[in-house]
């Protein structure tokens, strides 16, 4: 702590006093982006307004920012990152001049920044990157890109995409394929086994991936997965990774999640397990 001497004038004279202490700075608080987009990926959905684990002070956070700023009421809050709160910060990042995925309502490292300044400090950043990376040929962006080279090292078979990110291409998506971080990936020469084996991969990495069947709708065997985390995701595929999270299928039935057992592995993201 600094310190300061003081000056003081007495009969005519000016002489200077002991020392006086300082006010102490004080410390912003810290706001994980990890947990603040796991938030806004899972919350949304909910029925109710139950708080994610882990993330509920660094969301509390962000929403007495926005609400300081007269962009969410403050019965919304409330630590849980709800349609409301999407909504909100999806009009902070369009007043920063973004449009499109840069304003979806998920945070990006930039934007929650600059919403934090004066309030709060921002850890664990979450980076996308380029979005013009490819994998085998398919449009991803450099994280996605990386998180499939480590669940293909895994693997004694190369994945090979069917469908990459930021593309309309298939309408049987449903637009889960109009943002980043998610992937089909083809594995119509693969064995039961290895399907299996590619799914438990990609969720290692922090993928919510699932085998998908010609029996769940029209398409052939393939696997469907979303980068957790991915702020780029569109709003479909951000609300695959909450069925995810609550161990559903990621359909449109909602249903469980029918991936056997030996092939689950803990919840996690890209950079949890880079850690």
């Amino acid at each position: 702590m600094l310190n300061r001497r003081t000056l003081l004038t007495i009969g005519g004279a000016t002489v200077l006093t002991g020392l006086i202490p300082a006010a102490p700075a004080i410390a912003l608080p810290s706001v994980d982006m990890e947990m603040v987009l796991l938030a806004a990926q899972v919350d949304p959905p909910k029925t109710g307004t139950g708080i994610t684990t882990g993330a509920g002070p660094h969301v509390l956070e962000v929403e007495r920012a926005l609400n300081a700023k007269g962009l969410l009421a403050s019965a919304s809050v409330d630590g849980h990152f709800g349609t409301a709160t999407i909504s909100a910060y999806a009009t902070w990042q369009r007043s920063l001049g973004y449009a499109g995925l840069d304003a979806n309502g998920l945070p990006g490292p930039t934007s929650l920044a600059r919403l934090g300044e004066g309030r709060y400090t921002v850890s664990r950043t979450v980076q996308t990157g380029t979005r013009t990376s490819t994998y085998g040929g398919k449009q991803v962006n450099a994280r996605t890109r990386d998180m499939l080279a480590a669940a293909d090292a895994q693997l004694g078979w190369g994945l090979t995409l069917d469908q990459g990110s930021y593309t309309t291409e298939d309408p049987t998506s449903a637009g889960t394929h109009d943002g980043g971080g998610a992937v089909d990936v083809a594995v119509g020469s693969l064995t039961t086994t290895q399907r299996w084996e590619t799914v438990r991969a990609l969720r290692t990495v922090g993928f919510a991936a699932w085998l998908r069947t010609p029996s769940q709708g029209s398409w052939p065997y393939h696997i469907h997965a979303v980068a957790v985390l991915d702020s780029d995701a569109s709003t479909p595929a951000a609300n695959q990774v909450h069925d995810y999270y609550m161990g559903r299928n990621g359909l449109a039935n909602h249903a469980a999640d029918d991936t056997p057992s030996a092939y689950r592995v803990a919840f996690t993201w890209w950079e949890e397990y880079g850690r």
